[in-house]
């Protein structure tokens, strides 16, 4: 297995962040088939596959502030305003994907990304380890 830790800077903000270019480097050198594991090792981040751009992502967003709102429900009560709901997050965005690598390429769908999702506004710093287990 070859492993690969990929840093994201999230600026301090709730964040949907790409890391599918990450993702298909990673793939790519270490070729042929196989599974790509992706993995946030953090209690308040989550791994999605979603359609980015065109609007997803901040949808993405405005249903989890929905879901999850920032205010003062949450008995995890330290850091932010909300900062309990980051540590519901990983419940329903779970940390973690796997992922088909077939000839050192990503088997996505065509509207398919990675994704990073961050709502810890407290931990503007995330780590992603890139796991590949070759067929």
């Amino acid at each position: 297995m070859e492993s690969t830790v990929v840093r994201v800077a999230t600026g301090g903000r709730e964040a949907v962040h790409d890391i599918t270019a990450e993702c298909e480097r990673f793939a790519a050198a270490a070729g042929g088939d196989g599974l790509l594991h992706v993995f946030v090792p953090h209690a308040t981040a989550g791994v999605a596959l979603i359609e980015l751009g065109s609007g997803s992502d901040d949808d993405l967003l405005a249903a989890l502030g929905d879901l999850l709102p920032a205010d003062d429900r949450w008995r995890h009560a330290h850091g932010s305003r909300g900062h309990g709901r980051s540590h519901v997050l990983p419940a329903i965005v779970p940390p973690f994907a796997t992922l088909p690598v077939v000839g050192g390429r990503l088997a996505l769908g065509t509207w398919q990304s990675v994704a990073l999702v961050d709502l810890n506004v407290d931990n503007p710093d995330r780590q992603v380890r890139l796991s590949f287990l070759k067929g």
